[in-house]
């Protein structure tokens, strides 16, 4: 079994804005294969996606951003999933809006919903695909900016990023290998 797990924080209050690209991505891929979220477990949404390769959770936390690995651990252990076998999206600040970054391991770069991954997995040896928001605008506050909608101008990028999201994740739970995923898309653009 594979886990794919979107970054986000819960509720209307916050759809569409920059922290809850790793929500937008999930919803786009789930789309695509006429999936929805069927119940609530150990504090997130959650579907099983009985894909022909293998079954696929995907989660999305209603913990709010900064407890992300409080939703994650424990269906790690309830379904006895591998570390190798799952993936995290999440917002970048450091790619422009349409830029995909794909790693299989690293530090949680600052983000806060990684690091609460991390202190909860106590590894950084997972898949991740980082989604860029880009960096604030003049005097905004990192904070600010995390939290507020993409404007009108970025929207294109943004759901350019989430198919590109969305056909890489088809194509890790299609049995490819990472690598090669990462190859063809972090070449992109």
């Amino acid at each position: 079994m594979k886990l794919i797990i979107g970054l986000g924080n819960p509720g209307n209050r916050y759809d569409g804005t920059r922290h809850n690209i790793g929500f937008h991505v999930l919803d786009t891929l789930m789309k695509r294969h006429d999936l929805v979220m069927m119940d609530q477990k150990f504090r997130a949404d959650y579907t099983i996606w009985r894909h022909p390769q293998d079954k696929v959770l995907l989660i999305k936390p209603f913990t709010y951003m900064n407890l992300s690995g409080e939703a994650l651990l424990p269906f790690m252990s309830y379904y006895g999933i591998a570390m190798e076998d799952i993936l995290v999206v999440y917002d970048d600040l450091d790619l422009e809006p349409g830029r995909i970054r794909l790693r299989q391991n690293g530090s949680s770069g600052g983000h806060n919903g990684m690091k609460s991954i991390v202190q909860m997995l106590g590894a950084q040896d997972f898949k991740r695909i980082r989604v860029g928001i880009g960096r604030p605008q003049g005097g905004w506050k990192v904070v600010d900016h995390v939290l507020a909608p993409f404007r009108p101008d970025e929207q294109e990028f943004v759901n350019e990023s989430a198919e590109l999201a969305a056909d890489a994740l088809d194509d890790w739970v299609d049995g490819q290998d990472f690598l090669k995923i990462m190859n063809k898309y972090n070449q992109r653009k």
